[in-house]
């Protein structure tokens, strides 16, 4: 997203400082998936055209943001919020003292990871897959955190493959931390 392209009020990047900051969030996202489903029922007619117009039109809407998006991407981001606001939720929990975090998984996010806590001991990368090591997306995301600084460092994931929230000591190396969500 470009500059031009941004709303008005665009932040770069989510504060979560508390449970019900996630909460709040994870309204908006049902909010937008609402919409999205209430035009999807409503559809009729040539079965690709609606394919078409999934892929390609902006009959949808950014999970977080109030502005339009293709069907496909809003599914894409609805998941990388999601999976993101879960992992905030849990460093909540891990790191109560971290003064909170900001969230952008986004690829326009303003920020290196997809979170990292105010004091800037903690940094995550978040991602959603059928399984976490599809397309090596876990296995770049540790490596990408191995060569961090921060004193914390984690790897979250959203799978059906792995429903529950757990650490995968399994998955982990070089100090990073492994953690499904469950969403």
């Amino acid at each position: 997203m470009t500059k031009r392209q941004r709303p008005e009020n665009w932040e770069p990047y989510l504060t979560i400082k508390s449970e019900a900051d996630v909460d709040r969030y994870l309204e908006r996202l049902k909010a937008a998936a609402a919409r999205a489903v209430a035009w999807l029922c409503e559809q009729q007619g040539d079965p690709l055209d609606l394919l078409r117009r999934m892929k390609f039109a902006e009959i949808a809407f950014h999970p977080i943001e109030d502005r339009p998006l293709n069907l496909i991407e809003q599914l894409n981001q609805t998941w990388a919020y999601a999976t993101a606001l879960a992992a905030a939720r849990q460093l909540l929990k891990l790191h109560p003292d971290a003064s909170g975090f900001k969230v952008a998984p986004g690829a326009h996010m303003a920020i290196p990871l997809d979170i990292m806590s105010f004091d800037g001991t903690v940094g995550a990368e978040t991602f959603a897959a059928v399984h976490p090591r599809n397309n090596g997306k876990l296995a770049r995301d540790v490596e990408k955190m191995a060569r961090r600084s921060e004193q914390h460092r984690y790897v979250f994931f959203s799978s059906p493959q792995f429903p529950a929230p757990q650490q995968l000591p399994d998955f982990e190396r070089d100090g990073v931390k492994v953690w499904s969500v469950g969403i």
